[in-house]
């Protein structure tokens, strides 16, 4: 098992990130560009959304603006763009899933992380992402549950580069820290927000508002 802190602390650059613990899920957003970098998390009634910290500033707003979490039922869904709504609406997240494709931001292609947490504390992962042939790789992984002290880890990359290289393999096998300790071991420079629900509990981090 994979200790999350230190995976986070040597990656000054994972992207967005998805871990699903026993009794918790984190998730959270890095930016690069100024309008990357201006935004903020902010609740909704079933959810989060991201939304412009300075609306001034904001650019394009098509891939940043999104509700990265949203309930479905007794359901939990977390992912970094439109497609949470996608699922809820379609009420099947592999169904859903399969009617769309990774993000249309050429050269990096970011792929599109999704999650879906059931209280019995079964949950599913899934990564879009572009393949060498410039088809969408689908992937889904099915969790009967995890133990106390585990989690599962995706992120929309692997790492910086250019263009960006995107997360290969399965979800990562990681230790579940608390939420503060995750969000300071993400690159200071580079780390936007951060959303930690503990076992229904919800905690905002917003590097803009000075967390």
């Amino acid at each position: 098992m994979t200790d999350l802190l230190t995976l986070l602390s040597s990656n000054p650059y994972p992207g967005r990130g998805i871990v699903v613990g026993h009794d918790r899920v984190y998730y959270f957003i890095m930016g690069r560009s100024a309008n990357s970098r201006n935004r903020v998390f902010t609740l909704t009634e079933d959810g989060i959304q991201t939304q412009a910290y300075d609306p001034s500033k904001l650019e394009d707003p098509s891939l940043i603006i999104y509700h990265p979490v949203r309930t479905m039922g007794d359901k939990l869904i977390v992912t970094n763009g439109d497609q949470t709504d996608t699922i809820r609406d379609t009420g099947c997240f592999r169904r859903a899933l399969m009617g769309r494709e990774f993000e249309p931001d050429a050269p990096n292609y970011t792929p599109r992380i999704s999650a879906l947490l059931r209280p019995d504390g079964s949950f599913e992962l899934s990564i879009l992402k572009r393949g060498q042939d410039g088809r969408c790789l689908r992937q889904f992984f099915s969790y009967e549950g995890c133990d106390p002290d585990q989690g599962y880890f995706i992120s929309t990359y692997q790492g910086p580069g250019d263009p960006l290289p995107s997360f290969a393999g399965e979800p990562i096998p990681v230790t579940v820290p608390e939420p503060e300790q995750v969000w300071a071991a993400l690159n200071g420079d580079n780390k936007v927000a951060l959303y930690a629900n503990v076992d229904g509990r919800v905690t905002l981090f917003n590097k803009n508002l000075g967390d």
